[in-house]
């Protein structure tokens, strides 16, 4: 069966909330839930090549960095870790940290982790619903209080910690500095719209993130690669077999699966590993000869190309 609905796994963490209205109805009221993990519902098919997550956050993450490939190879682990957010909601201060201010030796980064002041060379920023941030393997990063936001990262749990405020978890100072870029970050994202309903957020070599909006009512067939994953950010619809709404995911295992649009219309995050956009992903059923059933054919040779690639 290529599509099914995906499964919750809830992570506990320190820095997690208690309410996660409207993007799941798990109760955080005991302890709280810092991530939603998003996983295959047979747990002995092949483990997906990419994590989706959604984390809510009532405090600041550490500040942290995680090792490229071949690190993390080197290490005895898989893969490294790269990682993209998108935002889904945020409170008026709230803000995230990606890269640093200004360039700095390693011997000045070994400083800062020791003395804490590198929550004053980390770059940060403000956030809203909407935004996208693209985090390389290597970059220095942190999530702010009084965030929501979607993750799709490599599947790996490799990260190194530089500070985390005071809760005497292990810090990774020599790793952290052996595999952290000390400068800003060189790699901003640049969404690129291939048609109507379909946005790129993010081109890596590891993945590509796409938003899409599908009208009310309108039928589509998704051509998937092996691996992809929807995440519902408004409205619903059936995908193939499974009935998805928001805060829910479907993995499509590879195929040709239908989606049926609810009344209301469907906005979702798709990913998927590849390079590059996947041309023929989407088709709307019914749609003319020469309209727009595969119009992203012709914007791809005008595509950038991974931001990654071009650090």
């Amino acid at each position: 069966m290529p599509t099914e609905h995906a499964t919750v796994r809830v992570v506990h963490k320190p820095w997690g909330s208690r309410d996660l209205q409207p993007w799941s109805s798990v109760d955080g009221s005991g302890e709280a839930v810092g991530e939603l993990w998003f996983e295959r519902a047979d747990v002995d098919a092949p483990t997906p090549a990419l994590l989706l997550k959604l984390l809510f956050t009532s405090e600041p993450l550490s500040i942290q960095v995680h090792p490229d490939d071949t690190f993390a190879r080197a290490m005895g682990m898989p893969n490294g870790k790269s990682e993209a957010w998108y935002i889904l909601s945020a409170t008026p201060d709230a803000q995230i940290g990606v890269g640093l201010k200004h360039q700095v030796t390693p011997q000045q980064l070994r400083a800062s982790i020791k003395d804490g002041s590198i929550t004053d060379l980390v770059h940060w920023r403000p956030v809203v619903g909407g935004d996208v941030i693209y985090i390389p393997a290597g970059t220095i990063h942190a999530v702010g209080a009084g965030i929501v936001l979607a993750e799709i990262q490599q599947r790996s749990d490799a990260t190194f910690r530089l500070f985390d405020y005071g809760r005497q978890r292990e810090l990774h100072e020599d790793n952290g500095v052996a595999v952290a870029h000390p400068w800003p970050l060189r790699t901003p994202c640049h969404p690129t719209q291939l048609t109507a309903e379909r946005t790129v957020l993010v081109a890596s070599r590891h993945f590509v993130l796409e938003r899409v909006e599908l009208p009310a009512g309108s039928s589509w067939a998704l051509l998937a690669e092996p691996e992809t994953w929807m995440l519902v950010l408004d409205g619903h619809a059936a995908i193939g077999l499974a009935a998805a709404s928001v805060g829910e995911a479907i993995f499509v295992a590879g195929g040709r699966s239908s989606i049926e649009v609810g009344s209301g219309g469907l906005k979702a995050l798709i990913a998927y590993p590849a390079s590059r956009p996947v041309a023929s992903l989407l088709q709307r059923l019914g749609a003319q000869p020469g309209n727009h059933a595969n119009p992203v054919a012709s914007a791809m040779p005008e595509f950038a190309g991974p931001a990654e690639m071009q650090a």
